[in-house]
């Protein structure tokens, strides 16, 4: 694991960096889980042996640092992402993010777009209000949340997602629930559209109706199905993910020749 100290937001954050061709495919993970512990069985997987894969934590989330005075927005952990790309010397990547880390990649793409060549998002936040889990943490006051809530809250959600969350510190855990309940000026789902970036949604069979599917489709943006699956996609149905994200053209083909045969699977 790697990992960079970021100055404006005073702390350390972490990442997997798996070798290989390609575009980097940088990973950014939902409220509360890890890059670690979320993408795993997905940058392992045989359809994308051979590519770049950046996987985080985020600030606050996982093995990285949690600075006592990172705010936790969407735009913070965006201006976060950026720095570990810049450190990297990584440009035009394609962006891959699930949940928050989908509104994160939008926001990211949007002010560093020289850093995104694609932006991949499943079931992003695309509206104030946030979701359920959001939504219930950001309804506490921080200092409440700090004290009992996160208890409260661990004790209601499923057991995978508990342990995952569990490691989250508290106070930025509620800042980044308070920041998609708000939203973002303008709105993600309007930058979202506005992107000049190819884009595509994912989605879980198991989680329509989905509120802004049809906007989504509506805007020219494929939406690509992963069956059998709700919103934790890659953790429900880990090869159906994958599929989703060849077809998406996340995993553009290689250029590299081995042994006669072109490498991996492309996609359009």
């Amino acid at each position: 694991m790697r990992s960079t100290y970021i100055p404006a937001a005073g702390g350390r954050m972490r990442w997997i960096d798996i070798p290989g061709e390609g575009p980097a495919q940088v990973y950014i993970h939902g409220l509360g889980c890890a890059g670690s512990a979320d993408f795993a069985g997905t940058v392992t997987h045989p359809d994308l042996h051979g590519r770049r894969a950046v996987v985080l934590d985020l600030l606050g989330h996982g093995f990285s640092d949690r600075p006592e005075a990172f705010p936790g927005t969407l735009e913070a952990h965006a201006e976060a992402v950026a720095a570990v790309l810049d450190h990297c010397g990584i440009r035009d990547a394609v962006l891959i993010g699930h949940s928050m880390g989908g509104s994160i990649a939008i926001v990211l793409a949007a002010a560093r777009p020289e850093l995104a060549s694609r932006v991949v998002v499943a079931e992003p936040n695309l509206r104030a209000g946030g979701g359920l889990y959001s939504a219930a943490i950001a309804a506490h006051r921080e200092e409440d949340f700090v004290s009992h809530g996160f208890r409260t809250v661990l004790a209601g959600l499923e057991p995978d997602y508990a342990a995952r969350v569990r490691a989250a510190d508290p106070a930025i855990l509620h800042r980044s629930a308070v920041s998609l309940v708000g939203g973002t000026t303008p709105g993600t789902a309007e930058i979202f559209f506005g992107l000049p970036q190819p884009r595509v949604m994912l989605l879980g069979t198991r989680s329509r109706p989905y509120q802004d599917e049809h906007a989504v489709r509506a805007a020219g943006i494929p939406v690509v199905e992963v069956p059998d699956a709700g919103h934790h996609m890659m953790r429900d149905n880990p090869a159906g993910f994958v599929a989703a994200l060849v077809e998406g053209g996340a995993v553009p083909a290689l250029t590299a020749e081995r042994g006669g045969t072109r490498t991996g699977r492309g996609a359009p």
